[in-house]
C-alpha cells in the first residue's frame, strides 16, 4: 500500500467510523425507547448522534488537547522543538502545525487535528529533556507522518466516539436494571430489555476494538514514513528505546486517547499472549527492530 492509497483509506475509514457511531447510538436509543415506551428517547438518540458527529469532526482536537492537559508554547520557550519542526515540515511539504507541550516528566508525543491546515503536534516536557536532537527529529517526523497520512483525524475522532459510546452504555446499564417500563413482566418487554443490555455491553467493546485496530497499523506506517522523512531510522529507533524504558504513566493518561500517543502512556509493560491483542501500540521492541533493519 502506498502513502497516497493510505491517505484515501484513512479518509474512508473516518466517514465509516462516523456512520458506525450514528448507527450504534440510534440502535441503543431505539432499544431504550422500546424498553421504556418513550419515542422521545429515540429522537434524542438521533439528534445526539448527529450533533456528536459534527462536534467530533470540528472540535475533537480541542477536546483531546484539554483531556491531555496540553498548552500552546512559543518559539522562545522551546527553540529546538520549533526549529526541528520547521525544518521537517519544509521537507514534508506540510504547513507548520501548532505546537503544544504537556508539563509531564513521562516522554511521549502525539498529533491531532482534522487536517494538515489545522494540525497540532504535542510533546511532553519529559520527551524534550530525555532526547537529543536527532531523536527528537525522529519523533516529530513520526508525528508529522500521521498528519501527512491523514490518520490523525480518524484517531482523534475515535477518542470522542469511544468515550461517548461508553457513557451512553453505562447510563443504560445503570438505569436498565432498575426498570422503568410498565410492561416489565411482559415477555416482549423482557426480550427488548435483554437486547438492550447486550447492545449496551457490546457497543463499547466494538468501539474499543475499532480503536485498537486503527492504532496498531498506523504506528508501523508512521514509523516508516518518519524514517523516510529524516533519512535516519536510528534517530526514531533510539527515541523509542528511551520512551519505552520509562515505566511511569502520564499524569493525564486515559484509555480513550491512549492510542494517540507515540508510545503507551501508561508506562512500559511486559505483556504476552492473549493480552497483546488489546495493546493500543505494537510492541516497542518490534518497532525498533524494523527501524534498524531499514
Amino acid at each position: 500500500m502506498t502513502l497516497y492509497t493510505q491517505q484515501a483509506t484513512n479518509t474512508r475509514k473516518t466517514w465509516l467510523l462516523m456512520a458506525t457511531f450514528l448507527v450504534l447510538v440510534i440502535a441503543l436509543g431505539w432499544v431504550i425507547s422500546a424498553a421504556y415506551h418513550s419515542p422521545v428517547i429515540l429522537y434524542f438518540a438521533v439528534i445526539f448522534s448527529l450533533v456528536m458527529n459534527v462536534l467530533g469532526y470540528w472540535y475533537s482536537d480541542k477536546i483531546v488537547l484539554k483531556m491531555a492537559g496540553a498548552r500552546p508554547v512559543s518559539r522562545a520557550e522551546f527553540f529546538d522543538l520549533y526549529t526541528v519542526t520547521e525544518n521537517l515540515v519544509i521537507t514534508a511539504g506540510l504547513p507548520l502545525p501548532k505546537i503544544y507541550v504537556i508539563d509531564d516528566p513521562a516522554p511521549n508525543a502525539f498529533a491531532t487535528g482534522r487536517d494538515k491546515n489545522h494540525a497540532v503536534v504535542v510533546t511532553t516536557t519529559g520527551l524534550l529533556t530525555a532526547l537529543d536532537r536527532a531523536e527528537l527529529e525522529g519523533v516529530i517526523a513520526h508525528e508529522l507522518s500521521h498528519i501527512g497520512n491523514k490518520d490523525m483525524l480518524l484517531s482523534t475522532v475515535v477518542v470522542v466516539m469511544v468515550g461517548f459510546i461508553a457513557i451512553l452504555s453505562n447510563i443504560f446499564l445503570r438505569s436498565g436494571f432498575r426498570g422503568g417500563s410498565r410492561d416489565n413482566d411482559n415477555k416482549a418487554g423482557g426480550i427488548v430489555m435483554i437486547a438492550g443490555i447486550i447492545l449496551a455491553i457490546l457497543a463499547p467493546i466494538s468501539a474499543t476494538l475499532i480503536q485498537l485496530a486503527i492504532s496498531r497499523k498506523r504506528e508501523f506506517l508512521a514509523d516508516a514514513s518518519g524514517a523516510l522523512l529524516t533519512r535516519y531510522p536510528e534517530g526514531l529507533a533510539s527515541a523509542l528505546q528511551k520512551i519505552g524504558a520509562y515505566n511511569q504513566p502520564l499524569k493525564h493518561a486515559n484509555n480513550a486517547m491512549a492510542h494517540l500517543y507515540i508510545s503507551n502512556p501508561f508506562g512500559a509493560k511486559k505483556l504476552s499472549g492473549f493480552s497483546r491483542l488489546f495493546l493500543t501500540h505494537p510492541p516497542t521492541e518490534e518497532r525498533i527492530k524494523i527501524l534498524r533493519e531499514m
